[in-house]
């Protein structure tokens, strides 16, 4: 294991791909350097390692992790390149051929680049790259991780991997098997948070609704024991799949006395053939259920929705019975995704592929129809007030926070009341509904 004598004077700079997920196992992995000596630095200084915490999701995500390993390589030369994440999991061969390379680490082995460095230290950079990827079947370690935000929330890592394969989807691939830590060990982290002074904390993982699976502990009995640790003041569920969105669990949501009223639900399609070749586990009938299931209980809350538009399958016919579908439910964003072939995906089976042209097309389409709901939504609400957690200021002084069904609203300065939660009197929406402009009630 390396110590501070070992690397006491060298640095690393950190640059994440991807996920939520991804940038909480930055953090950590960032600390776990710091403990042995290597200090964090930017973009600009000359660091001795630079660890890139890639994303696989689509062929774009790929060519962009591609690009910037590159770019790292022409621009720090002396530089040792750690590569981890999913792109490191699936293609590890192609990462470690890149230029600069070092170390290529799977999914499962974060937490351990620190104890790789002193491989690689004073290796040439002729000399083949050390890899440490293991077999995706094989991965069962859960690995914790906290990451502050750049502003004033927490990103909590309870869950890692997936059992669903659905057919378009690397990431069981790329992160292995569904698992979770204890509810012990989670509140243990967000006492954490509440002693560094930390407001809000951000729930994340791969498929948090899952957590929990075969120790006897459900995602449900996570909320209700973080909803008891003093000092956060909100919660905020990242993710959660419908068909594990109890009704139980929203109606816990509805009366907590920290979960914010904020739902971010992937529907992926509004079509059931579609659903049902992605091999998705619920239906449009199902899903409409929980989000007017929502809007009873509360009708203030935020719901995100992602969407894949053009997967293989999607017929004009099927593309428009989504358009209408999604068009015809209650709410607050849509977060569209061009679907992008993945080799080793089932989807690739589907005899039916849509031209990126039309792709392009259907994207616009989706977003126009995200940019309605968010104007429709953002607008009820100006000139109400709401509680905002107020985050620190921007480089120009400005400031800003959400609010508890998480609209962005803009404040005059006021650094005094930085990470704290006040009433702000929502004045007026920018055109795309975005932003608002607010005013702090004194």
């Amino acid at each position: 294991m390396i110590d501070k004598e070992t690397f006491g004077n060298q640095t690393a700079l950190f640059h994440t791909f991807g996920c939520k997920l991804n940038f909480a196992e930055t953090s950590t992995v960032a600390r776990i350097f710091a403990s042995r000596g290597i200090q964090r630095v930017h973009e600009g200084d000359r660091p001795d390692f630079i660890v890139v915490n890639s994303c696989s999701v689509t062929e774009i995500a790929d060519k962009k992790c591609r690009q910037a390993i590159r770019s790292f390589a022409r621009r720090y030369p002396e530089a040792k390149i750690v590569v981890t994440g999913c792109y490191a999991q699936l293609k590890p061969g192609e990462v470690a051929s890149l230029p600069g390379v070092a170390v290529v680490a799977g999914t499962d082995r974060k937490l351990e680049l620190a104890d790789y460095l002193d491989r690689v230290t004073g290796a040439s950079s002729a000399e083949e790259a050390a890899t440490f990827v293991t077999p995706t079947k094989e991965i069962r370690s859960f690995s914790p991780s906290c990451s502050r935000g750049d502003r004033t929330r927490y990103f909590l890592k309870v869950q890692d991997g997936c059992d669903y394969w659905c057919s378009y989807c690397t990431i069981p691939m790329a992160r292995g098997r569904s698992r979770s830590g204890s509810i012990e060990e989670i509140v243990a982290q967000a006492r954490d948070v509440a002693a560094e002074g930390g407001k809000e904390i951000v729930i994340t993982g791969v498929n948090i609704g899952d957590f929990g699976r075969g120790s006897g502990e459900t995602f449900f009995d996570l909320c209700k024991a973080l909803d008891e640790v003093e000092g956060i003041e909100r919660y905020r569920i990242s993710s959660i799949e419908p068909n594990l969105l109890t009704d139980e669990l929203i109606d816990f949501v509805s009366r907590s006395k920290r979960f914010m009223p904020h739902f971010h639900i992937p529907l992926q399609n509004g079509s059931d053939e579609v659903l049902r070749l992605m091999r998705r586990r619920y239906d449009t009938a199902l899903f409409r259920s929980k989000i007017e299931h929502i809007r009873r209980v509360m009708p203030d809350a935020f719901i995100g929705v992602d969407l894949i538009v053009g997967a293989r399958g999607e017929t004009e016919e099927l593309f428009e019975e989504s358009k209408a579908f999604v068009e015809s439910l209650d709410i607050s964003r849509l977060h569209v995704f061009t679907y992008s072939e993945r080799p080793g995906t089932r989807a690739l089976e589907i005899a039916h592929a849509v031209s990126q042209e039309e792709k392009h097309r259907r994207t616009r389409l989706m977003l126009a129809v995200s940019e309605k709901k968010l104007k429709n939504f953002t607008s009820r609400f100006v000139g109400t007030t709401r509680p905002l957690l107020i985050e620190h200021p921007r480089h120009d002084g400005s400031m800003a926070g959400f609010t508890d069904n998480y609209l962005r609203v803009n404040i005059a300065p006021a650094p005094e009341l930085s990470n704290t939660v006040a009433p702000v009197t929502i004045l007026a929406m920018n055109p795309e509904g975005e932003e608002s402009e607010g005013e702090v009630v004194r």
